[in-house]
């Protein structure tokens, strides 16, 4: 059977048609190019595994007001510090005015202290002794009562021992003692006779204390110096008309200017105590006076304070090398020795009405207790608050 080679018909002879039998050949073999994959790579399915522990953020973040609430509470905020630091700085400045105005004062005080060759420069006892002296000179004093030369009208030692209490002791001026380097007679004459250095070598030769420090108040300074401190309080259970020194007084106590005070200290002649009894005033008013002084109604208060340290420089003369600090020590040694706890007092006396030719009436010390007595002050043995000495 022969198979057709020409169809025509749309079989064999159609250009398009190939026998599926026969292969193509190579040239005209259509070219196959490779086939892409249908997976692309996998990657690796493990990635390096990143620090298991990491810093672990604070929970809770510092929150921050909003910034409508800072605005408005800003000028709130800032008015407290301003007014803090303003408060601040002028106080700063009041302690720095303070404090400039205080040197000045002091170096001020210093510049108008009085001073006057007094101490013997003997050694050194124990504690601190003060010679206080009230100078009876009448210069200027419109109550003059013909008294001449200059005497000493009052003679207290102060001494403050190492330890126990600080004694006060008047020595009456009238007191029959020895003179160096001259005869015994009364102890203001020695005053009299060579000045603050021939009193205290006198003070001294009597006591056993070495002094350190002289302090003496003129006669008219006390009025100037209570008046200053505006008047001081004084007592007296005896009703006073005594013509020499022009004390006018009734019985109780009384707010004294410093004309009364003057005579208060003074008056002896209508006092049955005598020079005894002028001494404790003596004490009484120079109490009063460093009280007022020592008050801080007086101390920080500078219209009260510079006349009142004046008037004081103007009454005081104190041994040379004296200074403001010294004065203000002075001060409260005085309080100290007339506080409760003070020793105060006279020496033992024998006599208060002693004749001697030539002389006159005089107070005798007693001889046999006057040693041990100033031993017992230098060394603080007394009890404290007490009143010692006086006639036997």
């Amino acid at each position: 059977m022969v198979t057709p080679t020409d169809d025509r018909d749309g079989s064999r002879n159609d250009p398009s048609w190939r026998d599926p039998s026969r292969p193509m050949p190579p040239s005209i073999l259509p070219v196959q190019r490779p086939t892409p994959p249908t997976q692309r790579p996998t990657p690796p399915t493990q990635r390096p595994t990143p620090p298991t522990q990491r810093l672990t953020p604070p929970t809770q973040r510092p929150t921050y007001p909003a910034p409508s609430a800072v605005q408005a509470n800003a000028p709130e905020n800032r008015t407290p510090r301003r007014i803090v630091h303003r408060l601040r700085a002028a106080l700063l400045i009041t302690i720095a005015l303070l404090i400039a105005c205080a040197i000045g004062f002091f170096m001020w005080v210093s510049a108008h202290i009085t001073t006057v060759d007094a101490l013997s420069g003997a050694p050194g006892t124990a504690g601190d002794t003060y010679l206080i002296v009230g100078s009876d000179s009448r210069a200027g004093w419109v109550g003059a009562d013909g008294t001449t030369g200059a005497r000493t009208d009052t003679i207290m030692v102060l001494h403050k021992p190492t330890s126990g209490p600080t004694a006060l002791i008047s020595i009456p001026r009238d007191s029959y003692v020895k003179i160096p380097g001259r005869d015994a007679n009364k102890i203001n004459a020695a005053y009299s006779f060579g000045g603050p250095p021939l009193l205290v070598e006198t003070v001294e030769q009597l006591t056993g204390l070495t002094v350190d420090h002289y302090v003496e108040v003129g006669f008219t300074g006390v009025a100037d110096l209570v008046d200053a401190v505006g008047g001081v309080e004084l007592c007296y259970d005896r009703d006073v008309s005594d013509e020499k020194s022009q004390l006018e007084w009734s019985a109780g106590c009384h707010l004294s200017d410093g004309e009364t005070s003057l005579a208060f200290s003074r008056m002896r002649y209508s006092d049955p105590l005598g020079d005894i009894g002028r001494t404790q005033r003596q004490q009484q008013l120079v109490g009063a006076v460093a009280d007022e002084i020592l008050k801080p109604a007086t101390l920080l208060n500078p219209f009260t304070l510079v006349p009142v340290a004046r008037a004081g420089l103007d009454a005081f003369t104190v041994s040379e090398g004296t200074g403001a600090f010294d004065l203000a020590r002075f001060a409260l040694a005085v309080r100290s020795g007339l506080g409760g706890q003070a020793v105060t007092g006279t020496p033992p006396l024998a006599s208060i009405n002693h004749r001697v030719a030539g002389v006159g009436s005089t107070v005798l010390l007693d001889p046999d207790e006057g040693e041990a007595f100033w031993l017992a002050i230098a060394n603080g043995s007394f009890e404290p608050g007490a009143e010692v000495g006086g006639v036997n």
